[in-house]
């Protein structure tokens, strides 16, 4: 088999057989129906989360969201948290399956998708991790806008041209990827080709809730956060709009509430407070529906540490 990255041959074949690893789980996991595979993942995820060191941070993020909360409460939370990601581990390898089946997917502002589609313009959806956080797009998917997103790629080659296969559905519009293997060019090339998609129309998803070394400090939960700006700046510099949309599962399935709503952008003649003003925004609607759910967010990342 010809080897399509130009790779050397011993790396070649190691990111061959993570490939064929993550191939043969897939498929595993895929002879169940997905929600008997996500209660077994979700089992497995609560009992080795707990003992992860991730989880240590999980609770110190819980404490300082919730210091009137009891320990026992915070330790539930931290749980169910690792429950949801255990779920969405499943749900990740069968995205195609839950596309297809509209009954697991209800959009809570439906009239939205009807209002805006085919008149939309450049426009920025910004999601968390919350519930199945990819799927917290699928509104503006609906409406026909054929939005681009902006994921981390994963080193392997294999696995990435994989990922991104399985999510053409999702992102009609195609994904610009970042990461750590990225360059320092390879990252300012990427922001500037996001900028130009969105002047030129585009609308563009990602992920907004993750702390950044070099972003905005701004409230979140009580406590300064550095927080990404980037979908203040674009929207602010090129007039679109932003989205803020999140993704609820109902019960244990893999069933879900998606719902988007618009954000204000103010544009006065102050560009940086401006941009802090919509990054602070952005964060205080996390805030409120991290409140309503807060064992379906991810606290095992990082956020203010």
């Amino acid at each position: 088999m010809a080897n399509s990255f130009n790779l050397p041959f011993a790396l070649d074949m190691r990111y061959r057989l993570e490939y064929s690893g993550l191939r043969t789980l897939t498929g595993f996991v895929r002879l169940f129906p997905i929600d008997v595979a996500g209660n077994i993942s979700a089992k497995a995820w609560r009992f080795f989360g707990k003992r992860n060191r991730r989880h240590k941070r999980a609770m110190m993020n819980l404490e300082r969201a919730f210091p009137d909360k009891t320990h026992e409460e915070r330790e539930r939370i931290a749980l169910g948290a690792w429950d949801n990601l255990g779920r969405v581990m499943v749900e990740t390898m069968n995205i195609d399956r839950i596309l297809k089946d509209p009954s697991r997917l209800h959009v809570t502002n439906a009239d939205w998708v009807t209002r805006y589609k085919g008149k939309m313009g450049p426009a920025l959806i910004v999601t968390m991790h919350m519930g199945n956080w990819e799927i917290g797009m699928w509104p503006v998917t609906l409406a026909g806008v054929k939005p681009a997103g902006v994921y981390r790629q994963v080193k392997n080659p294999y696995v990435d041209r994989y990922l991104r296969s399985q999510r053409v559905a999702l992102y009609p519009g195609g994904l610009f990827g970042r990461g750590r293997s990225a360059g320092q060019d390879e990252t300012q090339k990427t922001a500037r080709l996001i900028m130009d998609y969105v002047r030129q129309g585009g609308r563009l998803g990602f992920i907004s809730d993750l702390y950044d070394a070099n972003g905005v400090e701004v409230p979140f939960f009580g406590y300064p956060a550095k927080s990404m700006p980037i979908a203040a700046m674009i929207a602010r510099r090129v007039g679109a709009r932003i989205w803020i949309g999140r993704c609820v599962r109902i019960g244990n399935r893999a069933c879900f509430n998606i719902n988007v709503n618009e954000l204000r952008i103010p544009r006065t003649a102050n560009q940086a407070e401006d941009i802090r003003a919509i990054t602070a925004a952005i964060q205080r609607s996390f805030e409120t529906w991290i409140r309503e759910t807060p064992e379906q967010f991810m606290w095992s990342n990082r956020r203010w540490f």
